[in-house]
């Protein structure tokens, strides 16, 4: 396997901020600071400054606030759509960035980043359809409105696997809704925050907005602990596993602040016998290995009818064999790298399990890099005689457990037999089926002949259960940025009680 050295990869990197006109310096690897590492090599790159004043950074958005929110949208606005053509000016730089830090496939990260330029372009359109609504009165003399007003600040944590497009989705609706953001990415994708960062302060110059709309926060965990408990941080829109979901939900419920979650997703696909399995297979195979199976909607239970089992299994097989595995930089390659040698683990102690409950393995072996570092594997098909534990568990890798079904009922009952409620498909040319399916199914995203992953922006995004029931991106997720307010007038000069009541 032939992968560019660390030297050609700080090379990249440099380049790219440069470009950008992200701040530097970077440090030496093993100097203090934040280490930023590539899954390509295994290699730490560079160290990166860990913010040192996180009081300062929350304080001056809280102090940036009424300013902003007094601002108006269509103003707000400008912000978000000159960010949207910096991001299209800069796209192949930041791209390079996310695919050093992610490992993800050139393409894959390109495409990410045509997200970020995507949600620029709605909520540019969204600053002038802020809409509340008019409600007939029960009293005379009197209009009763809806009116939506910012919140704060917004505190947005984000996690590796999209380090640069979910906090896009959050940033760009927040901005045009008058709050402004705080950002604690992933501590494994410093380099892109920096020049997402870099970005935006140049687009607020760029339009004569104050910079301090937007601040980020580089360092650990603890970091993002500091936002869940600040009474000052309005929303805290937050993306990763369930598991820190679970601590995150109820602390910030405890100070009453609002909370948008996007957790896991075990997420399922449903094969019919009247399924186009030429298209059928296109899509799985995306599903379930883009991102190398790193991705909240990535697919990983593939159930199929009996009938058409041992065919579907076959050809999936077969594709899964061609895939080339390798540098994400080189154009042929369709997976890259895991993450680090924590997933790869868990990779392995999932197909131990699956073993063990009388699965039936085919790939899954780790590709030798030359790099001890570097965890490259070949996804696996694993045949399943039942769901078990572990297929009902998500594991972020390349898995895809094949189950068989004989009545449809039954296969949407096992696609909703798992804690995670993200995504869902179905592959049918019968309309029956598919709407039995989109009633049927318990997920915030119900597909009909396309795969689990790849949604568009203009929809909303999230899930249901412990994928956490937030939603982000399109459709009226801005709402969850924005306060409600029930507004009662009376232009007559009489005082007529609701419900009829008389009073003195």
């Amino acid at each position: 396997m032939n992968l560019p050295t660390a030297d050609e990869l700080r090379a990249r990197v440099h380049r790219a901020l440069d470009a950008i006109g992200a701040p530097g310096p970077l440090g030496e690897p093993g100097a203090p600071g934040l280490p930023a590492s590539t899954p390509i090599t295994g290699d730490v790159l560079f160290t990166v400054a860990q913010t040192d004043n996180y009081e300062a950074v929350v304080a001056t958005a809280a102090r940036a606030f009424p300013a902003w929110r007094a601002t108006p949208a269509p103003a707000r606005g400008a912000v978000v759509r000159r960010l949207g053509e910096l991001l299209t000016a800069h796209r192949h730089d930041l791209a390079t960035l996310v695919t050093v830090e992610t490992g993800k496939i050139a393409a894959e990260a390109l495409g990410e980043v045509q997200e970020m330029i995507d949600v620029c372009q709605f909520a540019v359109g969204l600053s002038r359809q802020l809409y509340g609504r008019t409600i007939a009165s029960e009293r005379p003399g009197h209009r009763l409105m809806e009116t939506w007003h910012p919140l704060g600040v917004v505190g947005v944590i984000t996690a590796f696997n999209f380090p640069v497009a979910v906090w896009a989705w959050n940033t760009a609706v927040a901005l045009v809704c008058g709050d402004t953001v705080v950002w604690k990415p992933s501590e494994l994708t410093p380099l892109t925050a920096l020049a997402c960062q870099a970005l935006l302060q140049r687009a607020a110059g760029d339009v004569g907005a104050p910079p301090e709309v937007s601040g980020l926060l580089l360092g650990g965990p603890e970091v993002g602990e500091q936002l869940v408990d600040d009474e000052r941080i309005a929303l805290l829109s937050a993306t990763g596993s369930v598991r820190m979901g679970q601590r995150v939900g109820p602390r910030v419920a405890q100070r009453f602040g609002r909370v948008l979650l996007e957790l896991g997703g075990n997420n399922a696909a449903i094969v019919t016998p009247s399924a186009d399995l030429d298209l059928a297979l296109r899509a799985i195979v995306f599903a379930a290995v883009g991102t190398a199976g790193q991705r909240c909607t990535s697919l990983r239970r593939l159930i199929v009818h009996h009938s058409i089992a041992d065919e579907v299994s076959a050809r999936v097989v077969s594709a899964y064999r061609q895939l080339a595995i390798g540098d994400p930089f080189d154009s042929a390659t369709l997976v890259g790298p895991l993450i680090h040698e924590t997933a790869y683990r868990d990779m392995v102690g999932a197909l131990d399990q699956a073993r063990a409950d009388g699965g039936q393995v085919i790939g899954g072996e780790r590709h030798d890099a030359g790099q001890p570092g570097a965890y490259y594997v070949a996804p696996a098909v694993v045949r399943m005689p039942s769901s078990t534990a572990i297929v009902a568990t998500e594991t972020f890798a390349p898995i895809l457990y094949m189950l068989a079904y004989d009545d449809l009922d039954d296969a949407i009952a096992v696609n909703n037999a798992v804690p995670q409620g993200l995504s869902s498909s179905i592959f049918t040319t019968d309309m029956r089926e598919a709407e039995r399916f989109i009633d049927g199914s318990d997920c915030g995203i119900t597909n009909v002949n396309i795969g689990t992953s790849g949604a568009e922006i203009g929809g909303a995004f999230g899930g249901e259960k412990h994928t956490g029931g937030g939603r982000e991106s399109g459709s009226d997720a801005w709402k969850a940025y924005m306060r409600r307010a029930t507004n009662t007038i009376n232009y007559s000069d009489q005082l007529p009680l609701a419900q009829g009541v008389h009073f003195g």
